[in-house]
């Protein structure tokens, strides 16, 4: 990737300057608006934060506000520009916090470089905010600024130039030593740079089990050795070593590691030729390293490394410490980050890094997967799943030390609250997964030679949400899931030499003779994996049959409607959507199937619709949809929806369902009580049917893309037993919810 001057110079100025905005999180479009924000109302909660401080978490955005705050006196590899030419890094801090873990941030830049005089004016500001972050003041400055506020302060206090490099690679030096199969207590490792992060790094190290006395650190005068004066302090006195080592060349001489926050090119290949077997080489500086990738790798293919840069394998980037730290440790009200926090955080990266990655991931770096190994010690920036690791691990560590004022009580219920930060479909899925959890199903897979379908399957049975079956030619998915180290059996059966071939065989001949299929013809589609899956769940061998990843939509669904068929009483399968919201849920249907619906059939799916709306635990109100307003409009297209409205309403009375009526009639509640207010639904349509499949699909299409919702589908309905649909090439997520889905579909027939 290359980026020119002119790229960054636009990125900042273009549109809106710089890189961050204010928005109101209440409305503020009327009068009582306006009084409840400010005058009278704003009085309030001014005089409830009087009598109790604590309040402020309350009605206030104290608790999820960080200050990002800088004297500007080392911005970057800058050095002292000054805190107004810093304010743009300060900026894209606060960009970082909101992406990745949802922190507001003001960014401060201080005119001041007296510690004093800074550590007085950042002090000062405890009211407005819940946690300081921060950033590039020089060292040693630094330590002292930090010792002090945290002494002063009852919020958290977080230099991240010195503790996030030491987190992130912590982490990574974790696993590298698990590579290189190497004690911790037994290193010899070699910090080059004696600043914020060096200093940082050594120190959590040691706090990991590095021995002091197996470190050399190393400056621009050279090692620190007991005894030397020039360029001291009292920061750097703690590394000095009795050593005749006083070259960073000397110091590498037999090392099992160097970790490098220091400067471009410090380092080359001869040095580290005589480094130990397996040298962990961490080469931080940014953006040239202190060696780069290829250097090191041709002069010891053993190494294992390390950057700075997203352009080589173990990028070491704060972005995985930071936003996450401060999410968990606001989130249970943490007067400080401490040692046991930090480690925490290092301990939930390390950990994150051996576990299936999500195809997003992988997609977002345009590779088609990683896997923990040499190449990938770390988890990747853009992995969601951190902030499910690391707030959650921060905040137990908070607790158990003792400095969470409010401790989170049901870290299960936390994890689903971050989830729906990321992404409303996973917070809404919580639901399905916990129902699917409490009595899992078998469900047949029948790509089960794809490897999203075996990871898939992994999680499906060590996550307890199903019993995955795999459908494989030759059962070459055997071997798949034991690479993936796969802990819980997972059953893979080949359909050409299954003990019950013969027996489905005969069994769909039977369905199908008097539509022209031979036994033969019944003995070639049992070869093909859709059918014999769907014989599997129609002979009770299955509960589920679950495919489409590879196969387009008919050739999904015609397996199943041959082998299994439709419920008792439908006439008709039909397809939904849900559509998830930032506020609101809503099933669009038919989306998938019937191009143009009865009246009879339209009823028959609002009563589908709402059954599956009720599988989520959510209370369905049907709406209708059509062009026209209950009669406004008399014409075959409406008098269709309005006949299946009274179909409904005779078979279901208790069902809230109306219509016919438009889109917006349907979901504006204010509009409908204004206008008809003798309708019969208590709230906002939920489940939404449309006159035929053209609106339908085209509507939840734009909903989905325009509104950027979440979209959970299709779901198959109307058949006889639970058949369910993948889109071509979705991610394995998607392929878990499904399965989850049809674990709770089979739960609920069973119950009927």
């Amino acid at each position: 990737m290359s980026l020119s001057k002119q790229d960054a110079l636009d990125y900042h100025s273009t549109g809106r300057k710089g890189k961050l905005e204010v928005i109101p999180s209440k409305p503020c479009a009327t009068a009582n608006d306006l009084s409840l924000a400010y005058t009278p109302g704003v009085a309030e909660p001014c005089l409830e934060i009087a009598r109790d401080p604590e309040l402020a978490y309350e009605y206030t955005g104290k608790g999820n506000l960080v200050a990002v705050i800088s004297n500007g006196t080392a911005v970057l590899g800058l050095g002292d520009i000054g805190p107004l030419a810093g304010k743009p890094v300060m900026e894209g801090k606060g960009v970082l916090f909101k992406r990745f873990a949802d922190v507001d941030v003001f960014d401060i830049e201080v005119d001041e470089k007296d510690p004093d005089k800074f550590i007085e004016c950042v002090a000062r500001l405890e009211p407005t905010f819940g946690g300081i972050n921060l950033e590039d003041i020089k060292a040693p400055e630094c330590f002292y600024i930090e010792e002090q506020l945290k002494k002063r302060m009852g919020i958290p206090v977080f230099h991240d130039d010195q503790h996030g490099t030491a987190i992130i690679s912590a982490a990574a030096f974790l696993n590298a030593l698990e590579i290189a199969n190497k004690k911790i207590e037994d290193v010899k490792v070699v910090f080059a740079g004696a600043g914020a992060a060096a200093n940082a790094c050594a120190n959590l190290y040691i706090t990991y089990g590095v021995k002091l006395e197996n470190i050399l650190m190393v400056d621009r005068t050279g090692v620190i050795w007991k005894g030397r004066t020039e360029n001291m302090n009292q920061y750097k006195e703690r590394f000095a070593r009795d050593t005749k080592k006083r070259t960073v060349t000397e110091a590498l001489e037999g090392a099992d590691a160097f970790i490098g926050v220091s400067a471009a090119k410090l380092i080359n290949g001869d040095m580290i030729k005589k480094m130990a077997k397996d040298p962990i080489v961490f080469a931080m500086a940014n953006p040239v390293p202190e060696i780069t990738p290829e250097e090191a790798k041709a002069a010891r293919p053993d190494v294992i490394m390390a950057t700075g840069r997203s352009d080589y394998p173990n990028q070491v980037n704060n972005v995985l410490g930071f936003p996450f730290i401060f999410r968990g440790a606001l989130d249970c009200r943490a007067t400080q980050i401490n040692e046991a926090m930090k480690l925490a955080a290092s301990k939930a990266l390390a950990n994150l890094a051996k576990e299936d990655v999500p195809d997003s991931v992988a997609r977002a770096y345009g590779v088609d997967g990683f896997k923990f190994g040499r190449e990938y010690l770390i988890p990747k920036p853009f992995d969601w799943r951190v902030l499910l690791h690391v707030a959650p691990a921060v905040a137990e560590a908070a607790a158990a030390t003792g400095v969470a004022k409010r401790p989170i009580k049901d870290m299960d219920a936390y994890r689903r609250k971050l989830e729906g930060m990321l992404s409303r479909s996973r917070s809404f899925m919580q639901v399905i997964h916990g129902k699917a959890k409490s009595d899992p199903r078998r469900v047949v897979l029948a790509e089960g030679d794809h490897p999203k379908v075996q990871r898939a399957a992994k999680i499906l049975a060590e996550e307890k949400i199903a019993i995955p079956i795999l459908l494989s030619r030759g059962k070459k998915a055997e071997a798949a899931l034991k690479a993936l180290d796969v802990k819980t059996p997972i059953l893979v059966i080949d359909p050409e030499t299954d003990v019950n071939f013969p027996k489905y065989v005969a069994a769909f001949h039977e369905k199908r003779k008097r539509h022209g299929i031979t036994k033969e013809d019944s003995e070639t589609s049992l070869h093909v994996p859709n059918y014999f899956a769907g014989m599997m769940v129609d002979q009770g061998d299955a509960d589920v049959s679950l495919s489409g990843l590879t196969t387009n939509y008919a050739e999904t669904i015609r397996p199943a409607l041959q082998t299994i068929g439709v419920a008792p009483g439908v006439h008709k399968v039909s397809g939904l959507y849900v559509l998830v919201l930032q506020d609101r849920v809503f099933f669009f249907s038919d989306t998938t199937v019937n191009i143009d619906p009865t009246a009879e059939d339209l009823a028959e799916i609002a009563l589908l619709s709402a059954d599956t709306a009720k599988l989520f635990g959510i209370q369905p109100r049907v709406a209708m949809i059509s062009f026209s307003n209950f009669g406004s409009t008399h014409h075959p297209s409406t008098d269709k929806v309005r006949e299946a409205v009274k179909i409904v309403k005779k078979r279901r009375p208790a069902l809230e369902c109306e219509g016919e009526m438009q889109a917006d009639t349907a979901v504006l509640p204010e509009f409908l009580k204004e206008n008809y207010p003798w309708a019969g639904l208590t709230g906002p349509a939920n489940v939404l049917v449309f006159p035929e499949l053209q609106s339908a699909n085209a509507a939840y299409k734009l909903v989905w893309r325009l509104a950027k919702a979440d979209a959970i589908g299709p779901i198959l309905m109307g058949m006889g037993k639970p058949v369910h649909v993948l889109q071509r090439g979705v991610e394995v997520s998607d392929i878990v919810n499904m399965a989850a889905f049809g674990v709770v579909d089979a739960q609920a027939r069973k119950a009927r």
